[in-house]
């Protein structure tokens, strides 16, 4: 159950402001300039690069361009997929390859697709990349299109809370995706003035060095975030890319960095704070923001870290989130 602090607390609110006031929120379609690959939009893009299958559907999700909808929903798991649809008036298409799961529907007339990434921010890689694809992409000439499609990708996920205040049950709204996961760094990025102190100072006080991760940062997409203000609880989301050692949890198996979530925990930037951990965000963000998409990431809290708790019903609290996020989804 939500407490008073989750919709009153001023900083948090202060937060999304802040995030608010730093990206576009108006332009509904995107440009090539958007894109740090200008040099090779004009090429043909070779079979072994953009596989496409007999249908005429990308690899991996095996999805045609008319068969995705402009908002796109994400899920981990594959049986969340259908947890989501559920709440569809109508499906138009059900496509299944791998873990990789396609559901698009309608909701008061509203277009949506539920897609499952897998675990982790290499799934995530293949995925926001063929979504993006199928907007962005010509299949008949394999060439970029000139006029570029804006997604809205909206993550619904489940975390581990790192601050005591946060309740399991409970959902928080990423307003920043923190990867020391090293995905981002394989594509060429930037950041604004304020991610860039964001990472100094992380780095500084984790300790995080080179030779065990190069943490990455990107922000949540203002246009999607506006909408989730009131009723959640709002921070900085670690990415790891895995969920044992990487998240601190001990069985058989020492660590190197045994002190890890109470470096994370103590961090701060000036109104923010981290609050939870999980294995996607920050690739969906950073990978998200470099294709010139919105981007937002809702966890359900299954697991408080610090307080050593877990939730009695997960399952019963995904599922108010989904009901929530949803009825939000199909107003804009």
């Amino acid at each position: 159950m939500m407490t008073n602090g989750v919709a009153t607390n001023e900083m948090r609110r202060n937060n999304v402001s802040l995030i608010n006031k730093s990206q576009d929120q108006k332009t509904k379609r995107i440009t090539s300039s958007h894109i740090n690959t200008l040099n090779i939009i004009m090429a043909k893009i070779a079979e072994s690069e953009l596989i496409i299958n007999s249908r005429g559907a990308i690899y991996h999700l095996d999805v045609r361009p008319e068969e995705l909808a402009d908002t796109v929903i994400t899920v981990g798991d594959p049986d969340r997929v259908k947890e989501v649809s559920k709440h569809f008036d109508h499906i138009e298409h059900k496509r299944q390859h791998r873990e990789f799961v396609t559901h698009t529907g309608t909701i008061n007339s509203k277009r949506l697709s539920v897609v499952s990434t897998g675990i982790g921010p290499d799934n995530v890689d293949i995925v926001v990349n063929e979504l993006d694809a199928l907007v962005n992409i010509d299949f008949e000439s394999r060439t970029v299109k000139p006029d570029l499609t804006r997604l809205n990708i909206i993550r619904l996920g489940t975390s581990g809370a790192l601050q005591e205040d946060i309740p399991v049950d409970s959902i928080v709204v990423s307003t920043h995706g923190l990867g020391i996961d090293n995905l981002l760094n394989y594509y060429k990025h930037d950041n604004n003035d304020e991610e860039m102190q964001i990472i100094q100072q992380f780095v500084a006080h984790t300790q995080l060095n080179s030779n065990f991760s190069h943490p990455y940062i990107s922000s949540a997409g203002s246009a999607v975030l506006k909408h989730f203000v009131a009723g959640f609880y709002h921070g900085i989301t670690i990415t790891c890319p895995g969920f044992y050692g990487p998240q601190g949890r001990v069985l058989r198996l020492g660590l190197t960095n045994p002190d890890l979530i109470d470096r994370l925990t103590e961090f701060t930037f000036g109104q923010h704070r981290i609050t939870n951990f999980e294995m996607e965000t920050s690739a969906i963000y950073g990978l998200g923001r470099l294709l010139g998409h919105q981007c937002l990431s809702l966890s359900t809290i299954v697991a408080n870290r610090i307080k050593k708790e877990f939730s009695k019903d997960g399952n019963a609290a995904v599922e108010n989130m989904i009901e929530k996020a949803l009825k939000i989804i199909a107003s804009f």
